[in-house]
């Protein structure tokens, strides 16, 4: 885990470059290697080496669609946890109002708490403010539990809290969710780092072909370089919990602090 985070602390526009410029030079490798070896190849000689090269090529498209696909889903999973969150707190929000005074009123107020903190979550939120953001909400967890827990203690009020509490007891579990989807269930960092391996040797093996048959289409290269910086850029920012092109929209939560702020 903590390998995986460090990785988040670096700008995708270094990344981008970094994989552009290693790849380069493992084009530039690969033909000057490629290059030696021509030169001291008997005549009639022919490698196979173009055979290879659409293998490593298909394989590592392969690998970037699986690992794409891997990020989209956690992503997706973020998206769905916001909105799903967000109607969570709404509607024991409104189940409170069937309690009885003073219930109603602390629950609400604790309520409204609860959304203006998690309304301060963003993409851009920085990781230390992240973990004050968790802190403060299960603080806010402690005390709505035991507010419930007190509400329950009193028989009279038993039936008219059980829809209550199932809600109560969703918003606390949603919390938990959106940790694990978005802190902890992280793609591993060593699929990343075979990710980038396997390309690293697919524009190596692609400079050494142009190195055995003497002709290379430097403009063609580096147009196949980018495009595979590119979307590997994009697949470290997608699996990411803050992105930087991506992003995760907090608009339902910030609105339903807005709707809860203007209510009496």
């Amino acid at each position: 885990m903590a390998d995986i985070n460090s990785l988040d602390n670096i700008p995708v526009w270094i990344l981008f470059i970094g994989a552009t410029v290693v790849f380069s030079i493992a084009a530039e490798l690969g033909f000057r290697v490629g290059k030696f070896k021509h030169a001291r190849l008997e005549k009639g000689q022919s490698p196979q080496v173009a055979t290879i090269l659409a293998a490593s090529l298909s394989l590592l498209a392969f690998f970037m669609a699986f690992t794409f696909n891997m990020a989209v889903s956690r992503y997706d999973a973020r998206k769905s946890l916001v909105l799903e969150e967000t109607n969570s707190i709404e509607t024991t929000y409104l189940r409170a109002k069937l309690l009885p005074a003073p219930y109603r009123t602390e629950f609400q107020d604790l309520l409204r708490k609860y959304v203006n903190v998690r309304a301060q979550l963003h993409d851009d939120t920085k990781t230390e403010t992240v973990r004050q953001i968790i802190i403060e909400s299960e603080e806010l967890h402690n005390r709505l539990w035991s507010k419930a827990v007190e509400l329950t203690k009193n028989s009279k009020y038993s039936g008219l809290t059980s829809l209550f509490i199932k809600s109560l007891n969703d918003v606390l579990d949603l919390h938990g969710k959106r940790i694990n989807a978005g802190i902890r269930n992280r793609i591993p960092i060593s699929i990343f780092i075979t990710l980038y391996f396997v390309a690293f040797l697919s524009m190596a093996m692609m400079g050494y072909q142009a190195g055995l048959t003497g002709k290379r289409t430097p403009i063609a290269n580096f147009v196949l370089i980018l495009t595979f910086s590119i979307v590997l850029s994009l697949i470290t920012d997608l699996e990411r919990p803050r992105q930087e092109i991506f992003s995760v929209s907090q608009q339902t939560m910030v609105d339903l602090k807005n709707k809860l702020s203007q209510t009496p």
